[in-house]
């Protein structure tokens, strides 16, 4: 545990039509393909780089209780009303910490833990959008996939900040996808 000099990315794939989620709550057609996915220049840069992750409780949730094989080999702060069993997977370098008291605490004790590495946001609409108003994130990260759902969950409905402004710092190119990597300027 050290100073952080990291940044705080939040990523996120969406389709061409800005849903995160199909009308079912499926994300399989934004993730056809994990193995390829966990192949690409952008995903391997992202682990190599990761110190810590904050993770929300419905995408935790999404796992089952079971972190095996997790792509981030790092301490994962999972920001909940109500801290669940402790998940399957866990090692020497994968830890599980339950957050309790609020988005600030859990975005503190991973950069706490993440040191010179970066923290990244994964999670839904929501832990994004708190995020970004809270003024906790540095840069974006989207993963565009070529397919539209025609509805769903999106990514920025009810979003209002038009004080935020982006700027493009990098483009990884994969099949099937583009990450776009955006900084946010405060």
């Amino acid at each position: 545990m050290g100073n952080f000099t990291g940044k705080v990315i939040f990523g996120m794939t969406v389709s061409l039509d800005g849903f995160v989620e199909d009308k079912n709550g499926s994300v399989g057609r934004l993730y056809p393909d994990l193995a390829a996915l966990g192949e690409t220049e952008m995903l391997q840069e992202e682990i190599r780089t990761t110190g810590a992750v904050v993770m929300g409780r419905r995408t935790y949730d999404m796992a089952n209780g079971d972190l095996t094989g997790y792509e981030f080999q790092v301490p994962i702060f999972v920001i909940t009303h109500h801290p669940p069993e402790p998940p399957k997977g866990q090692n020497e370098n994968l830890k599980v910490f339950f957050v309790t008291d609020g988005i600030e605490s859990a975005f503190e004790q991973a950069k706490s833990a993440a040191g010179a590495k970066n923290v990244m946001v994964v999670g839904g609409p929501e832990i994004g959008q708190k995020s970004l108003k809270k003024g906790l994130i540095d840069e974006l990260s989207f993963g565009l996939r070529p397919v539209f759902l025609g509805g769903g969950l999106r990514l920025f409905e009810n979003f209002e900040d038009d004080r935020l402004e982006l700027e493009e710092i990098e483009i990884f190119k994969s099949p099937g996808r583009t990450d776009i990597r955006y900084r946010v300027i405060k």
